[in-house]
Protein backbone atom coordinates (compact mmCIF):
# COMPACT_ATOMS: atom_id res chain seq x y z
CA UNK A 1 0.00 0.00 0.00
CA UNK A 2 1.59 3.37 -1.21
CA UNK A 3 1.35 6.49 0.29
CA UNK A 4 0.59 9.79 -2.47
CA UNK A 5 2.10 12.71 -1.66
CA UNK A 6 1.57 16.14 -2.96
CA UNK A 7 4.29 18.04 -5.27
CA UNK A 8 5.83 21.01 -4.10
CA UNK A 9 8.41 23.46 -6.32
CA UNK A 10 11.90 22.57 -5.76
CA UNK A 11 12.80 25.94 -4.04
CA UNK A 12 9.57 25.93 -1.60
CA UNK A 13 10.91 26.44 1.78
CA UNK A 14 8.68 26.19 4.88
CA UNK A 15 8.79 29.90 6.41
CA UNK A 16 7.88 31.27 9.48
CA UNK A 17 3.51 31.24 9.91
CA UNK A 18 1.86 34.06 9.80
CA UNK A 19 -0.61 35.28 12.44
CA UNK A 20 -3.86 35.03 11.04
CA UNK A 21 -3.34 33.58 7.61
CA UNK A 22 -3.89 29.79 8.47
CA UNK A 23 -4.08 28.22 11.82
CA UNK A 24 -7.29 27.09 13.95
CA UNK A 25 -9.45 29.73 14.23
CA UNK A 26 -8.40 32.19 11.86
CA UNK A 27 -9.52 30.72 8.29
CA UNK A 28 -7.18 29.92 5.20
CA UNK A 29 -8.10 31.78 1.88
CA UNK A 30 -11.41 32.16 0.87
CA UNK A 31 -12.92 30.89 4.36
CA UNK A 32 -14.54 33.78 5.35
CA UNK A 33 -12.63 34.18 8.53
CA UNK A 34 -10.49 36.90 10.67
CA UNK A 35 -7.53 36.37 8.77
CA UNK A 36 -9.17 36.73 5.29
CA UNK A 37 -10.81 39.97 6.81
CA UNK A 38 -7.28 41.16 7.98
CA UNK A 39 -5.74 40.94 4.01
CA UNK A 40 -9.32 42.37 2.79
CA UNK A 41 -8.60 45.49 5.33
CA UNK A 42 -5.22 45.85 4.06
CA UNK A 43 -5.90 45.69 0.43
CA UNK A 44 -8.79 48.34 0.74
CA UNK A 45 -6.09 50.34 2.93
CA UNK A 46 -3.68 50.27 0.22
CA UNK A 47 -5.79 50.24 -2.77
CA UNK A 48 -5.87 48.38 -6.17
CA UNK A 49 -2.27 49.04 -8.75
CA UNK A 50 -2.08 50.12 -11.48
CA UNK A 51 -1.83 48.14 -14.88
CA UNK A 52 1.93 48.79 -15.02
CA UNK A 53 2.89 47.67 -11.70
CA UNK A 54 4.66 50.82 -10.60
CA UNK A 55 3.10 50.86 -7.17
CA UNK A 56 0.63 53.79 -7.81
CA UNK A 57 -2.86 53.21 -6.60
CA UNK A 58 -5.88 53.00 -9.38
CA UNK A 59 -8.12 55.75 -7.68
CA UNK A 60 -11.71 55.74 -9.37
CA UNK A 61 -13.64 58.61 -10.27
CA UNK A 62 -13.89 61.85 -12.78
CA UNK A 63 -10.11 62.47 -14.27
CA UNK A 64 -8.72 65.34 -12.56
CA UNK A 65 -9.59 68.81 -13.52
CA UNK A 66 -12.49 67.01 -14.57
CA UNK A 67 -15.73 69.27 -14.72
CA UNK A 68 -13.73 72.35 -13.80
CA UNK A 69 -14.52 75.68 -15.40
CA UNK A 70 -11.55 76.75 -17.75
CA UNK A 71 -10.07 80.23 -17.52
CA UNK A 72 -8.27 82.35 -19.98
CA UNK A 73 -5.82 84.79 -19.36
CA UNK A 74 -4.49 88.18 -20.25
CA UNK A 75 -3.48 87.52 -23.75
CA UNK A 76 -6.54 85.44 -24.80
CA UNK A 77 -8.72 88.11 -23.83
CA UNK A 78 -6.09 90.29 -25.68
CA UNK A 79 -6.75 88.77 -28.84
CA UNK A 80 -10.06 88.34 -28.27
CA UNK A 81 -10.37 91.97 -27.86
CA UNK A 82 -8.71 92.49 -30.97
CA UNK A 83 -10.10 90.14 -33.06
CA UNK A 84 -13.63 91.70 -31.87
CA UNK A 85 -12.71 95.58 -32.59
CA UNK A 86 -11.47 94.43 -35.76
CA UNK A 87 -14.56 92.68 -36.99
CA UNK A 88 -17.34 95.38 -35.68
CA UNK A 89 -15.10 98.46 -37.01
CA UNK A 90 -16.63 98.19 -40.66
CA UNK A 91 -19.54 98.48 -39.69
CA UNK A 92 -19.19 101.21 -37.20
CA UNK A 93 -17.24 102.70 -40.00
CA UNK A 94 -20.04 102.62 -41.92
CA UNK A 95 -22.61 104.32 -39.62
CA UNK A 96 -20.23 107.09 -38.57
CA UNK A 97 -19.65 107.94 -42.28
CA UNK A 98 -23.76 107.54 -43.11
CA UNK A 99 -24.05 110.38 -40.36
CA UNK A 100 -21.62 112.56 -41.96
CA UNK A 101 -21.86 114.69 -45.05
CA UNK A 102 -19.53 114.33 -48.18
CA UNK A 103 -17.62 117.28 -47.35
CA UNK A 104 -16.49 116.09 -43.63
CA UNK A 105 -15.44 112.42 -45.48
CA UNK A 106 -13.27 114.03 -47.89
CA UNK A 107 -11.63 115.85 -45.60
CA UNK A 108 -8.36 114.67 -43.78
CA UNK A 109 -8.88 112.99 -40.81
CA UNK A 110 -11.85 111.06 -41.27
CA UNK A 111 -14.39 111.45 -39.08
CA UNK A 112 -13.96 108.86 -36.79
CA UNK A 113 -17.41 109.86 -34.03
CA UNK A 114 -20.85 110.08 -35.52
CA UNK A 115 -22.62 113.06 -37.24
CA UNK A 116 -26.19 114.56 -37.08
CA UNK A 117 -26.79 113.84 -40.73
CA UNK A 118 -27.99 109.93 -40.25
CA UNK A 119 -31.69 109.85 -40.03
CA UNK A 120 -31.57 112.73 -43.67
CA UNK A 121 -28.92 110.59 -45.24
CA UNK A 122 -30.95 107.29 -44.50
CA UNK A 123 -34.32 109.02 -45.60
CA UNK A 124 -32.34 110.02 -48.94
CA UNK A 125 -30.82 106.72 -49.71
CA UNK A 126 -34.61 104.69 -49.14
CA UNK A 127 -36.01 106.97 -51.67
CA UNK A 128 -33.39 107.20 -54.41
CA UNK A 129 -32.52 103.42 -54.46
CA UNK A 130 -36.32 102.55 -53.88
CA UNK A 131 -35.15 100.52 -51.06
CA UNK A 132 -38.58 99.37 -49.80
CA UNK A 133 -38.74 97.07 -52.99
CA UNK A 134 -35.42 95.87 -52.95
CA UNK A 135 -35.43 94.78 -49.51
CA UNK A 136 -38.86 92.71 -50.39
CA UNK A 137 -37.12 91.53 -53.58
CA UNK A 138 -33.32 90.18 -51.89
CA UNK A 139 -35.47 88.48 -48.72
CA UNK A 140 -37.36 86.50 -51.49
CA UNK A 141 -34.74 85.73 -53.93
CA UNK A 142 -32.19 84.73 -50.61
CA UNK A 143 -35.07 82.81 -48.78
CA UNK A 144 -36.14 80.66 -51.67
CA UNK A 145 -32.32 79.93 -52.38
CA UNK A 146 -31.59 79.08 -49.16
CA UNK A 147 -35.12 76.92 -48.59
CA UNK A 148 -34.13 75.10 -52.38
CA UNK A 149 -30.51 74.39 -51.42
CA UNK A 150 -31.17 72.91 -48.28
CA UNK A 151 -33.88 71.03 -49.17
CA UNK A 152 -32.06 69.61 -52.66
CA UNK A 153 -28.78 69.43 -51.02
CA UNK A 154 -29.93 67.26 -48.04
CA UNK A 155 -31.77 65.02 -50.56
CA UNK A 156 -28.70 64.52 -52.60
CA UNK A 157 -26.30 64.20 -50.05
CA UNK A 158 -28.44 61.52 -48.28
CA UNK A 159 -28.60 59.62 -51.76
CA UNK A 160 -25.20 59.68 -52.32
CA UNK A 161 -24.46 58.85 -48.66
CA UNK A 162 -26.05 56.17 -47.57
CA UNK A 163 -28.31 54.34 -51.05
CA UNK A 164 -26.94 52.44 -53.29
CA UNK A 165 -26.71 52.74 -57.58
CA UNK A 166 -24.90 52.59 -60.03
CA UNK A 167 -21.86 55.11 -60.67
CA UNK A 168 -22.27 56.47 -57.51
CA UNK A 169 -18.40 57.85 -56.71
CA UNK A 170 -18.42 58.88 -60.26
CA UNK A 171 -21.25 60.88 -60.63
CA UNK A 172 -20.14 62.47 -56.91
CA UNK A 173 -16.89 63.20 -58.80
CA UNK A 174 -18.70 65.13 -60.98
CA UNK A 175 -20.88 66.99 -58.51
CA UNK A 176 -17.43 67.99 -56.97
CA UNK A 177 -15.97 68.48 -59.84
CA UNK A 178 -18.32 71.40 -60.75
CA UNK A 179 -17.06 73.26 -58.12
CA UNK A 180 -13.50 73.96 -59.42
CA UNK A 181 -15.57 75.44 -62.87
CA UNK A 182 -15.23 79.69 -62.59
CA UNK A 183 -19.08 80.76 -62.91
CA UNK A 184 -18.01 83.05 -65.20
CA UNK A 185 -17.76 81.16 -67.95
CA UNK A 186 -21.63 80.10 -67.75
CA UNK A 187 -23.01 83.63 -67.53
CA UNK A 188 -23.49 83.80 -71.16
CA UNK A 189 -24.78 80.53 -71.95
CA UNK A 190 -27.40 81.52 -68.77
CA UNK A 191 -28.15 84.72 -70.05
CA UNK A 192 -29.45 83.86 -73.46
CA UNK A 193 -31.44 80.75 -71.86
CA UNK A 194 -33.21 83.06 -69.63
CA UNK A 195 -33.77 85.45 -72.33
CA UNK A 196 -34.87 82.76 -74.51
CA UNK A 197 -37.55 82.19 -71.76
CA UNK A 198 -38.34 85.52 -71.04
CA UNK A 199 -37.27 85.49 -67.89
CA UNK A 200 -35.18 89.19 -68.25
CA UNK A 201 -35.42 91.47 -65.02
CA UNK A 202 -37.52 88.81 -63.05
CA UNK A 203 -36.78 86.96 -59.41
CA UNK A 204 -36.85 83.63 -61.44
CA UNK A 205 -33.59 84.71 -63.49
CA UNK A 206 -32.08 84.93 -60.21
CA UNK A 207 -33.56 82.13 -57.94
CA UNK A 208 -33.67 78.81 -60.64
CA UNK A 209 -30.16 78.53 -61.41
CA UNK A 210 -28.57 78.26 -57.93
CA UNK A 211 -31.39 76.28 -56.35
CA UNK A 212 -28.90 74.23 -56.05
CA UNK A 213 -24.91 74.01 -54.96
CA UNK A 214 -22.10 71.90 -55.27
CA UNK A 215 -20.94 73.01 -52.22
CA UNK A 216 -24.15 72.23 -50.27
CA UNK A 217 -24.71 68.69 -51.77
CA UNK A 218 -21.16 67.58 -50.74
CA UNK A 219 -21.27 69.19 -47.48
CA UNK A 220 -24.24 67.59 -46.40
CA UNK A 221 -23.04 64.37 -47.79
CA UNK A 222 -20.36 64.46 -45.36
CA UNK A 223 -22.42 64.94 -42.30
CA UNK A 224 -24.51 62.51 -43.32
CA UNK A 225 -22.18 59.73 -43.30
CA UNK A 226 -21.44 60.33 -39.97
CA UNK A 227 -23.95 61.56 -38.16
CA UNK A 228 -27.04 58.99 -39.42
CA UNK A 229 -26.39 55.40 -38.86
CA UNK A 230 -27.31 52.69 -41.67
CA UNK A 231 -28.85 50.78 -38.55
CA UNK A 232 -31.39 53.63 -38.15
CA UNK A 233 -32.47 53.70 -41.62
CA UNK A 234 -32.62 49.64 -41.80
CA UNK A 235 -35.08 49.62 -39.04
CA UNK A 236 -37.60 52.46 -40.37
CA UNK A 237 -37.40 49.83 -43.76
CA UNK A 238 -38.30 47.30 -41.17
CA UNK A 239 -40.97 48.74 -39.71
CA UNK A 240 -42.27 49.35 -43.19
CA UNK A 241 -41.77 53.05 -43.67
CA UNK A 242 -41.78 54.07 -47.47
CA UNK A 243 -38.77 56.41 -48.78
CA UNK A 244 -40.51 59.84 -48.14
CA UNK A 245 -41.53 58.35 -44.63
CA UNK A 246 -37.54 57.74 -44.37
CA UNK A 247 -36.71 61.02 -45.55
CA UNK A 248 -39.01 62.77 -43.19
CA UNK A 249 -38.74 61.14 -40.01
CA UNK A 250 -35.05 59.70 -39.95
CA UNK A 251 -33.33 62.03 -42.15
CA UNK A 252 -34.12 65.49 -41.18
CA UNK A 253 -34.51 65.08 -38.05
CA UNK A 254 -30.84 64.09 -38.36
CA UNK A 255 -29.43 66.07 -40.78
CA UNK A 256 -31.01 69.53 -38.71
CA UNK A 257 -27.65 71.24 -37.62
CA UNK A 258 -26.23 70.96 -40.51
CA UNK A 259 -29.71 72.34 -42.22
CA UNK A 260 -28.96 75.41 -39.79
CA UNK A 261 -25.64 75.88 -41.30
CA UNK A 262 -25.80 75.26 -44.84
CA UNK A 263 -28.78 77.20 -44.63
CA UNK A 264 -27.44 80.50 -42.89
CA UNK A 265 -24.63 80.52 -45.03
CA UNK A 266 -26.49 80.40 -48.02
CA UNK A 267 -28.99 82.74 -47.33
CA UNK A 268 -25.68 85.34 -46.68
CA UNK A 269 -24.06 84.54 -49.97
CA UNK A 270 -27.45 84.90 -51.76
CA UNK A 271 -28.19 88.30 -50.11
CA UNK A 272 -25.04 89.70 -50.79
CA UNK A 273 -24.69 88.39 -54.64
CA UNK A 274 -24.05 90.97 -57.08
CA UNK A 275 -22.47 89.62 -59.82
CA UNK A 276 -25.26 87.57 -61.79
CA UNK A 277 -28.03 89.62 -60.09
CA UNK A 278 -26.90 92.88 -62.02
CA UNK A 279 -26.48 91.14 -65.04
CA UNK A 280 -30.33 89.34 -65.20
CA UNK A 281 -31.99 92.63 -63.22
CA UNK A 282 -32.18 96.40 -63.45
CA UNK A 283 -32.70 98.84 -61.22
CA UNK A 284 -36.18 99.89 -62.20
CA UNK A 285 -37.20 96.69 -62.58
CA UNK A 286 -37.04 94.25 -60.20
CA UNK A 287 -34.08 95.35 -58.47
CA UNK A 288 -32.01 93.29 -55.43
CA UNK A 289 -30.40 95.32 -52.83
CA UNK A 290 -27.14 94.86 -54.30
CA UNK A 291 -28.59 96.06 -57.62
CA UNK A 292 -30.31 99.41 -56.16
CA UNK A 293 -27.39 100.38 -54.52
CA UNK A 294 -25.62 100.69 -57.53
CA UNK A 295 -27.89 103.51 -58.44
CA UNK A 296 -26.71 105.78 -55.44
CA UNK A 297 -23.53 105.96 -57.08
CA UNK A 298 -24.50 107.82 -59.96
CA UNK A 299 -23.67 110.98 -60.90
CA UNK A 300 -20.66 113.25 -61.56
CA UNK A 301 -20.03 113.85 -57.40
CA UNK A 302 -21.26 110.56 -55.87
CA UNK A 303 -22.20 111.54 -52.26
CA UNK A 304 -20.22 108.79 -50.35
CA UNK A 305 -22.55 109.03 -47.04
CA UNK A 306 -25.63 108.50 -48.88
CA UNK A 307 -23.92 105.46 -50.32
CA UNK A 308 -23.05 104.50 -46.89
CA UNK A 309 -26.24 105.17 -45.55
CA UNK A 310 -27.90 102.86 -48.26
CA UNK A 311 -24.94 100.09 -47.57
CA UNK A 312 -26.62 100.11 -44.07
CA UNK A 313 -29.86 99.96 -44.88
CA UNK A 314 -28.74 96.66 -46.44
CA UNK A 315 -27.11 95.11 -43.56
CA UNK A 316 -29.30 95.58 -40.82
CA UNK A 317 -32.26 92.97 -42.05
CA UNK A 318 -29.32 89.88 -41.65
CA UNK A 319 -27.90 91.95 -38.18
CA UNK A 320 -31.75 91.77 -36.94
CA UNK A 321 -31.73 87.96 -38.49
CA UNK A 322 -28.80 87.04 -36.36
CA UNK A 323 -29.95 88.90 -33.54
CA UNK A 324 -33.30 86.72 -33.37
CA UNK A 325 -31.73 83.85 -34.72
CA UNK A 326 -27.91 83.33 -33.57
CA UNK A 327 -28.95 81.23 -30.51
CA UNK A 328 -30.95 78.69 -32.62
CA UNK A 329 -28.09 78.69 -34.92
CA UNK A 330 -25.19 78.27 -33.06
CA UNK A 331 -26.97 75.41 -30.85
CA UNK A 332 -27.29 73.60 -33.95
CA UNK A 333 -24.06 74.11 -34.90
CA UNK A 334 -23.03 72.34 -31.40
CA UNK A 335 -25.55 69.99 -31.45
CA UNK A 336 -23.87 68.46 -34.92
CA UNK A 337 -20.09 69.10 -33.14
CA UNK A 338 -21.07 67.20 -29.78
CA UNK A 339 -21.13 63.01 -30.22
CA UNK A 340 -22.75 61.25 -27.31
Amino acid sequence: MSTTTSAQPEDATPGPATPGASGPGSGGPGSGGPGAAGVRDATARTGRRNASGNGVPFRKGPARGAGRQLHGGRFTYAVLTVFTVGSLFPLVWTAIAASRNNTRLAQTPPPFWFGGNLFKNLQIAWTDANMGTALLNTAIVAGSIAAGTVLFSTLAGFAFAKLRFRFKNLLLLLVIGTMMVPPQLSVVPLYMLIAELSWTDRLQSVILPTLVSAFGVFFMRQYLVGALPTELIEAARVDGAASWRVVWHVVFPAARPAMAVLGMLTFVMAWNDFFWPIIALTQNGSPTVQVALTGLGRGYIPDQSVIMAGALLGTLPLLIAFVLFGKHIVGGIMQGAVKG
